[in-house]
């Protein structure tokens, strides 16, 4: 099956491999020539991306527009819609009647951020975070729209940013993922779209990559557990005889997966310590449940798993991302974003409370926001205490904290309507471009090639947003 020279070849291969292992340490082996990365010097370590699936409305949250009050009811002019691609939703109404937000504004803060009244604790930090009000992206629909924000590209198969972190930077700690995963349902829209593994995969990257998903309850990662009857000194010797069984398989057919599955066997070892002494919350203050809220002590709640993100930053986790579904909102908006806010509001800000005090912001970079915006007319009927506002990818807010972003700081600018962006746009590829630039990373040089090109994050596209860098 095999010749003197094809073992000499591959027996040099696994010795040099094995041995730079030794002395650069487990992740050595991720590194496949990208051992030019940090290019820059870094200002975060890590990033937790809280992802508010479904699309909140940025003119109910955070786009303040006093002058919609005088325009209730009346048609949306031509000339701010300009004929704008509309989906299956809307695409039959005759009529687009102005909506303006029912809620209060106020400004915040030394920088006079204008936040809703929905937004009491997010109020409160305002400071610490820099707005960024002319996000864009070229996806009307969820599904496209949710892909092209983890993966850059709209169509599934390209990895998520999550992997192609792991990839280019690896692991601070041996003992848990590169990448963490965590998803809440709101109160919001109970049949908000689904999110799918997809999302937090690998694509075309080696699998060892992908984000790993924790769930709420008892055994919060899938598998990790022995099976009844198996004890941690028989799964050892499973695992070191299923190791010499790989590594023959590997030292013959030299495939990249063989590796991945020994390592990500090694891994869920070490986890079966590491992921208990993490979830245990009882060390925890009530002071610290306090700050997240009532919601914090019930698993599975964006609460609970904001406390745990901090957790996993503290033991340094490269991407923890945060997915809380609800935001949909056709209809019912009123109630059904009141939830969503009380949902995510007091959490969102504890987490960048409780960093800050723990000195983990500065290298720690936040990033809060969904896939696209909200319309300004009405989807539905349009009465004194209900409305429903259908999917605008043409402008939306999100906010970043930490991770050497300046806080304190409102960037881009949308007209009247909360419609069309006027100044300083931001589109996806450059938000991808900006979050892998505070991880010292030159967007542009973080390849892959697959097929015969070299894939990146921001495809052919994206610049970074130097306004909002304090190195810049």
């Amino acid at each position: 099956m095999m010749n003197r020279r094809s073992l000499l070849t591959g027996g040099a291969r696994a010795l040099g491999i094995a041995a730079l292992a030794q002395l650069f340490g487990e992740d050595f082996a991720h590194a496949e020539g990208l051992s030019g990365i940090p290019q820059f010097k870094p200002t975060a370590k890590r990033v937790i991306y809280l992802f508010q699936s479904g699309a909140p409305s940025q003119m109910d949250l955070f786009d303040y527009k006093p002058g919609l009050a005088n325009l209730r009811s009346t048609e949306l002019p031509a000339s701010i819609r300009m004929g704008q691609r509309l989906t299956g939703m809307t695409a039959t109404q005759t009529s687009f009647p102005v909506a303006p937000s029912m809620f209060k504004f106020a400004q915040y803060g030394q920088q006079g951020a204008w936040v809703s009244e929905l937004m009491p604790h997010t109020a409160k930090v305002v400071d610490d975070l820099c707005f960024i009000k002319s996000m864009n992206t070229e996806q009307i629909n969820h599904d496209p729209a949710v892909t092209f924000c983890q993966t850059g590209f709209q169509l599934a198969g390209r990895p998520s940013i999550g992997a192609w972190l792991a990839y280019g930077l690896g692991s601070e700690n041996k003992d848990l993922p590169a990448f963490v995963v965590m998803i809440s349902q709101g109160s919001g829209n109970p049949n908000d779209q689904p999110l799918y593994d997809r999302l937090w995969g690998s694509g075309f990257l080696p699998t060892r990559y992908q984000g790993v998903k924790f769930r709420a309850g008892a055994d919060p990662v899938l598998f990790l557990s022995n099976p009844p009857g198996v004890d941690g000194a028989m799964r050892r010797r499973f695992l070191d005889d299923l190791a010499s069984l790989n590594e023959m398989n590997g030292a013959q057919f030299h495939d990249p997966e063989v590796a991945t599955r020994v390592a990500q066997y090694e891994m869920a070892y070490r986890m079966q310590t590491s992921v208990p002494e993490l979830t245990d919350l009882s060390k925890e203050s009530d002071k610290t449940f306090e700050m997240y809220g009532p919601e914090a002590r019930r698993p599975g709640t964006f609460a609970a798993n904001c406390l745990l993100a901090r957790r996993l930053a503290e033991r340094g986790v490269r991407f923890i991302q945060l997915f809380h579904r609800g935001w949909d909102q056709h209809n019912n908006l009123p109630a059904q974003i009141r939830g969503q806010s009380k949902d995510t509001d007091q959490a969102s800000a504890a987490l960048v409370t409780d960093l800050k005090q723990r000195g983990l912001l500065d290298d720690t970079l936040v990033v809060w926001g969904g896939e696209f915006g909200r319309t300004v007319y009405c989807q539905g009927k349009l009465t004194a205490d209900d409305y429903g506002r259908d999917h605008h990818p043409r402008c939306f807010t999100v906010w970043m904290a930490g991770g050497g972003v300046k806080p304190g700081m409102t960037l881009g600018e949308t007209d009247d309507f909360s419609y069309n962006i006027v100044r300083d746009p931001v589109d996806i590829h450059d938000l991808h471009a900006t979050i892998l630039r505070t991880l010292g990373i030159d967007h542009t040089k973080l390849t892959y090639k697959f097929q015969g090109r070299h894939f990146r994050l921001t495809d052919v596209k994206g610049k970074i947003v130097n306004q909002v860098l304090k190195t810049a």
